[in-house]
């Protein structure tokens, strides 16, 4: 246990997400300069082993940002979206809404392909809606964190280049829990942070970037300053970010992905994601009243979602939440404004269970028993 002033709990929440002792440590190694030769240590590294995750084409190139994943978002918009062009976000939940909502506030015109919350987008309906907007951008959601449905992200991808967009993704809460499908996507910027399946503290966000959104980049006007992409790739090309980080942060980093990549291994890390959704799944079938929320066949590997019997209520859930509290859990009584406005509508709330990072099986186990242990009673 921690001697920390607070209090010591397993997180099974959706973000942040648990880190492992070793990188909590790692956070106390000594500081250093982001400009000096000690920086390329970590970060040489970093970038390499980010890659190796990725399955990055050689001719992409990484980029670290100050912030999370939003941010990483924000600059896609802000480089690749030039004034007087539309972008058209594919939403399936609040992710993809809040992305939405990024291009409105930066003045981009943008258009929204809405899903009912638990189904996937087809790439018919993206191509009917590329047809009516004429899109130069398409944004996509990799895995939407609110209903835990994963997209068919290479073949949205793939539709919207084959019309003539270039196609972002946000993968902010799947990237290092599954294949990202840069490379048979063909995406010109996939967006991910550190705070999720990469089991790591919130600080950068991170961005991959094709030579076509670099070229796209140089024509776009009003950048931004952190929001731009063209101004961070000298420094990338350094390992360096292009002001100064978090560098505790950058040696948990350096820590976690030579784990990641040379230690547990990368598909054996996907696949552990994998089995704990399968996991979780056929919990949620054996509970009497309850049932998987998300489409068949497009269930989140590091976050499923469940929908409760008649009668129970989201503050039910926040009653669950304390409960499991108590047993040295953090429960996710799900999104707050999804479940807010189901229960607007006389639907059922849901509820999500967070399976992401460094979280494994035997974690899993003890934790689901937990919680069936406290829906019983």
């Amino acid at each position: 246990m921690s001697d920390a002033p607070f209090p010591e709990h397993t997180l099974f929440i959706t973000g942040p997400t648990y880190v492992r002792p070793e990188v909590r440590a790692a956070g106390a190694w000594p500081e250093y300069g982001h400009r000096d030769s000690e920086n390329a240590k970590r970060f040489g590294p970093i970038f390499a082993d980010l890659a190796t995750i990725a399955a990055l084409p050689e001719d992409y190139r990484t980029i670290l940002f100050l912030g999370s994943g939003s941010t990483a978002m924000e600059a896609a918009v802000r480089s690749l979206v030039a004034d007087g062009e539309t972008v058209l976000h594919v939403s399936m939940g609040a992710f993809g809404d809040l992305w939405h909502k990024i291009s409105l506030e930066n003045g981009k015109k943008a258009a929204m392909l809405a899903v009912e919350p638990g189904r996937t987008a087809t790439v018919a309906a993206l191509e009917a809606a590329m047809d009516a907007h004429r899109p130069a951008v398409v944004a996509v959601t990799h895995n939407e964190t609110s209903t835990g449905v994963t997209s068919d992200v290479v073949a949205l991808c793939r539709a919207a280049k084959a019309r003539g967009a270039l196609a972002v993704v946000d993968g902010v809460s799947i990237f290092g829990g599954a294949p990202s499908g840069i490379a048979g996507s063909g995406c010109d910027m996939y967006c991910t942070a550190t705070q999720k399946s990469l089991g790591l503290n919130a600080g950068f966000g991170i961005g991959f970037v094709s030579p076509a959104a670099v070229d796209k980049a140089r024509h776009v006007t009003a950048r931004g300053h952190a929001s731009d992409i063209l101004a961070h790739l000298g420094r990338a090309a350094k390992f360096q970010t292009q002001s100064t980080p978090n560098v505790a942060l950058g040696n948990q980093m350096w820590l976690q992905l030579e784990y990641i990549v040379k230690e547990e291994g990368v598909e054996a890390r996907f696949a552990r994601h994998a089995a704990m959704r399968d996991q979780a799944l056929a919990f949620v079938k054996a509970l009497p009243g309850y049932a998987p929320f998300a489409e068949e066949g497009y269930r989140s590997p590091t976050v499923t979602t469940v929908v409760v019997p008649e009668g129970m209520t989201f503050a039910d859930l926040k009653a669950v939440k304390e409960a499991m509290r108590a047993r040295g859990y953090l429960f996710d009584p799900g999104y707050a404004k999804l479940n807010e406005d189901f229960e607007a509508e006389g639907k059922r709330p849901i509820f999500r269970i967070g399976h992401m990072g460094d979280i494994t099986p035997a974690m899993l186990e003890g934790y689901l028993r937990a919680l069936g242990e406290t829906l019983a009673g």
